[in-house]
């Protein structure tokens, strides 16, 4: 059963990194004093945002989006720890989001990390930043034991990394799972891009081979 809701969002969505791409704005974007004011006693959100915190990768913007419009979560790496998890819980449980996309985007400081911390046996300068390199290995292991490239070795652990997340919110919780299994939640993987601006969304969504092919 398709979740017709999601889809609409996920295609405003994509219209709004297509406006940023094309250095366009909104004007329903833009904030405005009228806006604010509705807002203070309720929100709505239409998506939840899991994403790396990374200056150069705000969702608001790169969606062009506004007040109200996204609930975003941001850590480094885009990992899903408890407090992360029950952050998207709450927004899901509360507000009855019907779409989470985890976005990861290219040269993730994170994952550069832990690719050099497995394949060199560095160690992290602290216990909390290791906590962050402990969560992406699992994902990325694998892949620093074969030969290449490592601009193909980063971008190729970038995306297990993305899958990895989107798993963990789709089976990691069962408020999160029974919603995703009663097609009332669609939970989606997607990668931004540093040097375009476009955001390419994949692991299953129903626009990854439309936009591959553009």
């Amino acid at each position: 059963m398709k979740n017709d809701h999601a889809l609409e969002i996920l295609r405003t969505l994509r219209e709004g990194n297509q406006r940023f791409v094309n250095n366009v704005r909104s004007v329903d974007a833009m904030a405005t004093q009228a806006r604010r004011a509705a807002l203070v006693e309720k929100q709505s959100p239409g998506a939840v945002i899991l994403s790396c915190s990374d200056s150069r990768v705000p969702a608001e913007i790169v969606f062009d989006c506004g007040l109200g419009d996204l609930f975003v979560v941001r850590v480094a790496g885009n990992v899903v720890a408890p407090s992360l998890l029950g952050s998207v819980e709450f927004a899901v449980a509360t507000f009855g989001t019907p779409l989470v996309i985890v976005m990861g985007h290219t040269k993730c400081g994170a994952i550069a990390a832990t690719v050099d911390a497995l394949q060199k046996r560095t160690t992290a300068p602290s216990v909390s930043i290791d906590d962050i390199v402990q969560r992406i290995a699992p994902a990325v292991t694998e892949l620093v034991q074969r030969d290449g490239p490592r601009d193909a070795l980063l971008r190729d652990a970038t995306h297990a990394n993305i899958r990895a997340s989107v798993d963990r919110l789709r089976h990691g919780s069962a408020i999160l799972e029974d919603r995703v299994t009663r097609s009332e939640l669609m939970i989606v993987g997607a990668e931004y891009s540093l040097e375009s601006g476009r955001v390419e969304f994949f692991d299953g969504t129903p626009f990854e081979a439309a936009h591959a092919a553009e």
